[in-house]
């Protein structure tokens, strides 16, 4: 297979080779741009202790491997994003390349070439490879689909690294073992079993990996998406399966693509809804199709297994995750799709119909080409990120919020008042937008108008609150007179954030 694999390689690097002309995008500068243990492989590995988002902001997660790749990268380059954005697309078509190779037990040659295709070329991909913070999704897909081809050659100690590669470069790569076993279920039942020391690697380290997971990463209910605060289990999953459906009609049907799938982009309703109803009966219909496909199509069983466990830990379905719906954490997900073309394309060749297997095939094949390319200038710099968000949807109160910052920035007063009154007219529950517009008004003199949102702020616990919360109240009694009442707020403050005693300093001398 090596002119398939390499034919596909190529496909996919080639894609992604604009990118190499853009910049640091939304959290890029937060992850890497502003992060001095991105920016050399020395401060990487002293910062094998430390969360994914710096230890101020509160935000958590462990994802040490992404940061060490951003650093080798760094120093190689200088800094330069083009280096970063190329060795994305590398990344991206080694995933590929891997995911041909796990598919090709079950396809011929073609046809599994022909699922990567699929899978390099579709349109989700775009967030994930375009934006740079994406490489924590190719890592994972690089390091489960690298286990499993490892396990499958008896390549015991590959194997195990890179799961632990997948692991430590997101939360998700937790589910490499369950993949292994997975793919061990789909295999003849006189193929020699797995060592007993294998499985129990995986498990060491797997749970080596949660353990530092929750001792460093986990911040408990600040990891909760906004629509999610003071919501029971029920209103939580009145939420989730919308979003279900969402993510199938976006691996079938990508047209309608968003960096923001907050309240609104998805209806965040507070009952059953038949959304809901859909959204169950796909998760329902992923797990019989997995166990249907074992013995009539095991590629169809593996790829809905991907897609089901590497979606399940952002589903919200079984806890509240940070993100609704993000395009990038269906990278994995884009398996069954692809497995399902490369299954379509084995089918016909097999009775002859060549004719038909290429015309389908290169009618999707083109299709998700076409809307990757024109997807991608949508994250060629901040500026193109955000008008591409409000000329696609602007229902999203997250891109309204936004725009008033950016226009506060430039000092367009009227313009930042405007875009958060439509924010706050989209969603009114999330309390890091009710901090941002408070201390925007309360920066103009006008506490009356800051005041319902500082109650708001104030009728939320602590945690969420956080600390631009912690700002707006400050600001709010010391602005209206009240100094002791400020000095108590920062009191507090400085508790969660010691960090910030400069700031406050400013304002109490």
């Amino acid at each position: 297979m090596r002119r398939e694999l390499l034919l596909v390689f190529v496909a996919a690097v080639a894609l992604y080779l604009p990118t190499a002309r853009y910049g640091f995008v939304q959290d890029d500068r937060a992850i890497i741009a502003s992060n001095p243990g991105a920016h050399s492989i020395g401060a990487a590995l002293a910062a094998f202790n430390d969360p994914y988002w710096p230890r101020e902001s509160k935000a958590g997660l462990y994802r040490p491997v992404t940061i060490l790749s951003y650093a080798v990268d760094w120093t190689v380059s200088g800094g330069r994003p083009g280096w970063l954005h190329l060795m994305n697309a590398l990344w991206h078509g080694l995933a590929t390349v891997l995911l041909v190779v796990v598919l090709a037990r079950w396809l011929p040659a073609l046809a599994a070439a022909a699922a990567g295709l699929v899978f390099a070329w579709h349109p989700v991909h775009v967030e994930a490879v375009a934006n740079l913070v994406g490489r924590a999704e190719l890592l994972v897909a690089a390091g489960i689909l690298g286990a499993v081809v490892a396990a499958r050659r008896r390549w015991w100690i590959v194997a195990v690294a890179c799961a632990a590669l997948a692991m430590f470069s997101k939360e998700h790569g937790v589910i490499a073992a369950v993949v292994i076993l997975l793919d061990k279920w789909l295999q003849p039942a006189d193929d020699p079993p797995y060592p007993a020391a294998f499985w129990l690697a995986l498990g060491v380290v797997t749970l080596g990996f949660l353990a530092a997971w929750f001792a460093v990463g986990w911040v408990g209910e600040n990891d909760a998406a906004a629509v999610f605060y003071g919501r029971s289990a029920l209103g939580r999953l009145a939420v989730a399966l919308p979003a279900v459906l969402r993510s199938c009609v976006l691996l079938v049907w990508p047209v309608s693509l968003s960096s923001d799938y907050s309240p609104r982009v998805i209806p965040a309703y507070s009952g059953l809804s038949f959304a809901a109803v859909i959204g169950c009966v796909i998760a329902i219909a992923v797990l019989i199709l997995i166990v249907w496909c074992r013995r009539r199509a095991p590629a169809i069983s593996l790829a809905a297994a991907l897609a089901a466990l590497s979606y399940l830990p952002t589903a919200n379905l079984l806890f509240a995750s940070g993100i609704v719906l993000a395009e990038r954490n269906l990278y994995l997900a884009v398996a069954l799709p692809a497995a399902v073309i490369g299954s379509g394309f084995a089918w016909l060749e097999q009775r002859q119909h060549w004719r038909a297997a290429v015309a389908v095939f290169s009618v999707v094949a083109v299709a998700c080409c076409t809307r990757s390319l024109l997807r991608l200038t949508a994250w060629r710099d901040n500026r193109a990120q955000l008008l591409t968000l409000l000329l696609e949807h602007p229902e999203s109160y997250l891109g309204h919020a936004s725009a008033a910052a950016v226009l506060a920035g430039r000092g367009d007063t009227a313009g930042a008042r405007h875009q958060y009154h439509l924010a706050d007219s989209l969603f009114t529950g999330d309390p890091y937008l009710d901090a941002a517009h408070a201390i925007f008004l309360l920066g103009l003199g006008d506490t009356a108008a800051a005041a319902p949102l500082v109650a708001r702020i104030r009728a939320r616990s602590a945690g969420v609150a956080d600390r631009t919360g912690l700002r707006a109240r400050f600001l709010f009694e010391l602005y209206r007179g009240d100094r002791t009442a400020a000095t108590l707020v920062r009191d507090s403050a400085l508790v969660l954030f010691p960090s910030d005693t400069i700031w406050y300093r400013n304002y109490l001398q």
